[in-house]
């Protein structure tokens, strides 16, 4: 294997005079502001997750405002993030600190990884960032660029691959000064030595890189896996009585769990809009009732990272209460504007 201490002494020194990649985290030290960038850049590239720590830090600027905060609130700001499940993270583990640890948050590994939301790797960035202890850093940036330059062939997406480039990368790491170690190696995978396309040909460590001497960058790092994306259908009914329209806070163990949508008429396929219409789930909502369809919208899409929602809206205007959705609620239009959707809807409802 090429000399470790190699790698080491040159990822220090790039960090020095090359790495400029610059975001608002880098170089902090408060507990609180690297445990919600991390949180915020899980499954979220740095581009799209940028916008949403300024106005987190700005609007919440420690654990204990953002426990205080209503939990409606927080959930609006991350609309359109995605993964919510991470949104209820923030707000349990923000009122844990304040609630059970008086607002301090823990300063070593094992405790990090009591909160939660709060993995192996999200506790290494606390305690290296923030505690300046020699933890590993390993993401996907990690993973790649230590795969290229040693060559190495283990799956990174086992339970045998994980461990051995964890450990490896535990090797490797600055006990001195973790932290900027962490963030070069990062940074070096996410500027150079990039998933596709990566910058060989300006990169300095391409004389030592095994994978480049092998014509082996496209085929590295190796993953076993193969993700399976599931296709789904929604169909929601836009329904309103006056001024107010029926929406349901989605709570199952599924999709934008926590978050608003209209009645849900879910699929297996792309059915024609008469189809829908005159199906027994559609009518169910309506007996009892006379009603108009108004509008029917385009085909909307949203790729998630295993699913595609496909799906369109239906305006219908009723007289009557709407007795039959009892789980729906009612809601002004300025209380429509309030609540936190899925980006799927939030899209319809900006165009």
């Amino acid at each position: 294997m090429k000399s470790k201490k190699f790698f080491f002494e040159f990822l220090v020194k790039w960090n020095i005079t090359e790495n400029k990649r610059v975001m608002p985290w880098k170089g902090e030290k408060d507990p609180y502001k690297i445990w919600v960038s991390e949180i915020i850049l899980q499954q979220t590239q740095v581009q799209q997750g940028l916008g949403y720590y300024n106005r987190f830090i700005e609007k919440w600027p420690n654990v204990k405002s953002l426990a205080a905060a209503p939990k409606q609130e927080v959930y609006k700001l991350w609309e359109g993030l995605g993964y919510y499940i991470r949104c209820n993270n923030l707000i349990a583990t923000a009122k844990y600190i304040v609630d059970e640890l008086d607002g301090k948050f823990p300063d070593n590994f094992d405790d990090l990884l009591l909160l939660k939301g709060v993995g192996t790797y999200t506790a290494a960035a606390i305690a290296s960032f923030a505690f300046n202890l020699p933890h590993a850093v390993v993401d996907g940036n990690v993973f790649r660029v230590l795969a290229r330059f040693f060559a190495i062939k283990i799956p990174v997406d086992t339970t045998e691959g994980k461990k051995f480039f964890t450990a490896l990368a535990g090797d490797l790491i600055d006990k001195k000064d973790p932290a900027s170690y962490n963030q070069a190696l990062m940074d070096f995978g996410a500027t150079i030595c990039k998933p596709a396309l990566p910058l060989c040909d300006a990169c300095p460590l391409q004389k030592e890189c095994i994978a480049y001497k092998k014509n082996l960058i496209n085929v590295l790092p190796v993953k076993e896996k193969s993700v399976r994306i599931r296709e789904r259908f929604f169909n929601y009914l836009v329904v309103t009585r006056g001024d107010k329209t029926y929406v349901n806070q989605r709570t199952g163990k599924d999709i934008w769990q926590n978050l608003y949508e209209f009645i849900l008429i879910e699929t297996e396929s792309q059915l024609p809009e008469k189809e829908i219409i005159n199906s027994p789930s559609f009518k169910v909502f309506f007996k009892e009732n006379s009603y108009d369809v108004t509008k029917i919208s385009k085909i909307y899409k949203q790729k998630l990272t295993h699913q595609i929602i496909n799906g369109r809206f239906i305006h219908i205007k009723i007289k009557f209460p709407a007795k039959a959705v009892k789980t729906y609620e009612a809601v002004s239009a300025e209380e429509l504007v309030l609540l936190p959707f899925p980006k799927f809807i939030s899209a319809y409802l900006a165009d």
